[in-house]
C-alpha cells in the first residue's frame, strides 16, 4: 500500500509554502503518534503532514482553503506515489465540507498565526481551537493541533496533552492531543530518536546544588520549556549518582552528577574540569598546561567583551583539545565535551 512507502523526495511549492512546511521527522513521528484508520487535516497547506498521515493510516481527508496550496498538495502526493487521500478546497469549518466526510478517528489541524507577535497566544490561532472542536463534534473525539511552541504549559487552557518538541537540538514544535490521544499532561520528545519524558499530575522536586558534580548535562530545549527538568532529574534516581539541577544562569541550567548518565533528551554532555576565578590569565595558564587549543565562552556577555575575553583565554594555546566555559556569577566553570 501507498501508505508504506518512504518518501525522501523534495516538496514543491511556492517559498511561502516551503517555508511553513513541517520538517519530515516532525511529519513522521507524528503520523505514528495519530496513526488511525480515517484521519483529517485540517489547513493541511502543500501537504507535508498529509502525505504522511497516508503512510501511517488508511486513509487522510486533507482540508485546504487556498486553491493553490491544495493544487501543490495533489501535485506533491502524485510524486510521492500516495493514493489514499481526498484532498478538499473549502473552509474546514464550513458546513459544506463538513458533510463530505464521514466519522473521523482523528482530526488534526495545524492553524494559522500571525507572522510575527510580540508575544504568542493560544487565542491568536486561525481557526481557533474550540470552534474547529466544536465545528467537528458530530464527527470525531479525538484532536491534535500545531501550536506556537513559545506558549507555556500554564498558559494553555485546555485539558489536553502538551508536548514540545525538539529538533535536532532546538525548539521546533508543540503538538496538542485531546480525547484518546492524551497520554500525560505534559510531554517532551526529542528529533530525530524520538526519546520522550511525560509527566501526569503535579509538579516534583529535585535536588538543587550551587556548585556542580564531575558531570553536567544540559537538556534539550523541550524539555526545560515544557517545565520537565525536574522530572528528567529524577528519573536517574540511584543514590550514588548524585543527580542535582544546577542553575549557571538565567539562560543555562544543567543536570550535575558524579557519575556518567545516558539520556537521549540531553543535548550536550560534559566532563567538568575545574571551577576557578574567572581571572584569563589563571585560566590560560591551566589550559596551556591541559594542551587545549580553543575556548567556547558559554555566557551572555556583549560581543565586545566575549571576543576579548576569548582571545586572552587562547592566546598562545596550541592544543588539540576545546574547552567549554559557563560562567556563573565570578566563577569560571571549565568543562569538556564527552564524546560517546
Amino acid at each position: 500500500m501507498a501508505r508504506k512507502k518512504q518518501f525522501k523526495t523534495k516538496m514543491i511549492s511556492d517559498k511561502d509554502g516551503i517555508r511553513f512546511a513541517t520538517p519530515e521527522p516532525v511529519a513522521e513521528y507524528r503520523a505514528k503518534r495519530l496513526q488511525c484508520k480515517v484521519i483529517a487535516d485540517i489547513s493541511c497547506g502543500i501537504g507535508g503532514q498529509a502525505i504522511y498521515f497516508a503512510k501511517w493510516c488508511d486513509f487522510v481527508y486533507a482540508i485546504e482553503i487556498d486553491a493553490k496550496k491544495i493544487a501543490y498538495a495533489k501535485k506533491n502526493a502524485q510524486i510521492m506515489g500516495v493514493s489514499n487521500i481526498e484532498f478538499i478546497t473549502g473552509d474546514a469549518l464550513s458546513p459544506e465540507v463538513i458533510v463530505q466526510l464521514p466519522k473521523l478517528d482523528v482530526v488534526f489541524s495545524d492553524p494559522a498565526r500571525a507572522p510575527t507577535e510580540k508575544e504568542r497566544n493560544i487565542d491568536n490561532l486561525s481557526p481557533p481551537i474550540p470552534e474547529v472542536m466544536k465545528a467537528y463534534a458530530d464527527k470525531c473525539s479525538n484532536f491534535a493541533f500545531e501550536a506556537p511552541p513559545q506558549i507555556s504549559p500554564e498558559k494553555i487552557p485546555f485539558d489536553c496533552e502538551k508536548e514540545y518538541m525538539s529538533l535536532e537540538g532546538k525548539l521546533n514544535r508543540l503538538n496538542l492531543y485531546f480525547g484518546e490521544l492524551k497520554k500525560a499532561d505534559v510531554s517532551a520528545v526529542a528529533l530525530p530518536g524520538s526519546a520522550i519524558i511525560r509527566k501526569h499530575g503535579e509538579k516534583i522536586n529535585a535536588n538543587r546544588t550551587d556548585k556542580p558534580g564531575t558531570y553536567a548535562y544540559e537538556p534539550e530545549e523541550c524539555v526545560t520549556k515544557a517545565g520537565l527538568l525536574e522530572q528528567l532529574a529524577l528519573h536517574f534516581n540511584e543514590p550514588a549518582n548524585n543527580i542535582s539541577i544546577f542553575e549557571i544562569d538565567e539562560k543555562r541550567v544543567v543536570i550535575t552528577s558524579d557519575q556518567p548518565l545516558e539520556c537521549k533528551l540531553f543535548k550536550n554532555s560534559y566532563k567538568v574540569l575545574q571551577v576557578m576565578d574567572f581571572d584569563t590569565t589563571e585560566i590560560n595558564s591551566y589550559l596551556k598546561q591541559n594542551s587545549f587549543g580553543k575556548v567556547i565562552i558559554r555566557a551572555s556577555i556583549e560581543p565586545e567583551r566575549y571576543w576579548e575575553a576569548r582571545n586572552n583565554l587562547e592566546k598562545e594555546l596550541d592544543g588539540e583539545r576545546k574547552a567549554h566555559l559557563f560562567l556563573k556569577g565570578n566563577d569560571a566553570i571549565l568543562c569538556e565535551v564527552l564524546y560517546h
